[in-house]
């Protein structure tokens, strides 16, 4: 069929309306979880400005496509400087270490910003992190609901088993974190500082793994005053399959 000036061929229009159905499809896509992890302390004078990037990260959820689930680990290897972080703890720094040894890098430092256990980065290097995110989106998920009971006081976590295909297991993760604090500082690097933070990792703990076999489910006590961080774990890389969040005033995401 020959096109002219105000006509446009059948081809076209069914080209056009592909893209477009692809297009709304994307728009009506439900974000992906991402999970970004970042080691810092108290102590550091570097740390502030990537506490300050995880809580925007948090609060404006800045790039489509993506729920960004962000969770503070405070180390303790800072402590002997002059502040002891009132939230660091040597299960964070382990968990650093662990995450050291995965990259091949010589030593663990802050801030740190690791996405989905599978890219690190200075958590003062906003364009990695964002490209990380990006990067991350269109990686394959496992499933993770949360769900209040009726009275509120405890959550069933559903996880879905692996995809066909994928014959991995992994750990199921379960983080606390309080929702948000602040210190004022009288030693060490930020000696006079008022800090804030954002998802203070209060424990996190295994409470199970899947396969692609099976899945978990599993009840759990909540409380109104913290977040609840679900996400699976590859035992051997570190990358992580899925999340979720769960908060009173935040739903599931």
């Amino acid at each position: 069929m020959e096109v002219t000036e105000g006509n446009v061929s059948p081809r076209k229009l069914l080209w056009l309306g592909l893209a477009i159905s692809i297009v709304t499809a994307a728009e009506n896509s439900p974000p992906q979880p991402v999970l970004v992890e970042l080691f810092t302390s108290e102590g550091c004078s570097s740390c502030p400005p990537a506490d300050a990037l995880l809580a925007r990260m948090d609060h404006e959820q800045p790039i489509p496509g993506a729920a960004i689930i962000v969770l503070s680990e405070h180390v303790d290897y800072w402590n002997h400087l002059g502040w002891t972080d009132p939230y660091s703890a040597p299960f964070y720094t382990t968990r650093q270490e662990n995450y050291a040894r995965r990259f091949g890098l010589r030593d663990p430092y802050t801030p740190q910003m690791v996405v989905d256990g599978n890219v690190e980065s200075s958590g003062n290097d906003p364009r990695k992190i964002e490209s990380a995110i990006r990067a991350a989106i269109g990686e394959p998920r496992v499933g993770i609901r949360i769900r209040p009971s009726p009275a509120g006081d405890r959550a069933n976590i559903q996880v879905d088993p692996f995809p066909a295909g994928k014959n991995h297991k992994a750990g199921v993760y379960l983080a606390r974190a309080a929702d948000h604090a602040t210190s004022d500082v009288l030693g060490g690097e930020n000696r006079g500082r008022t800090l804030r933070h954002v998802a203070i990792a209060r424990d996190i703990r295994q409470v199970g793994g899947i396969s692609q076999r099976a899945g978990l489910q599993k009840e759990i006590p909540i409380s109104s005053d913290s977040r609840l961080i679900v996400f699976v774990q590859d035992t051997g890389d570190g990358r992580v399959w899925g999340a979720a969040l769960y908060t009173s005033a935040l739903s599931t995401r």
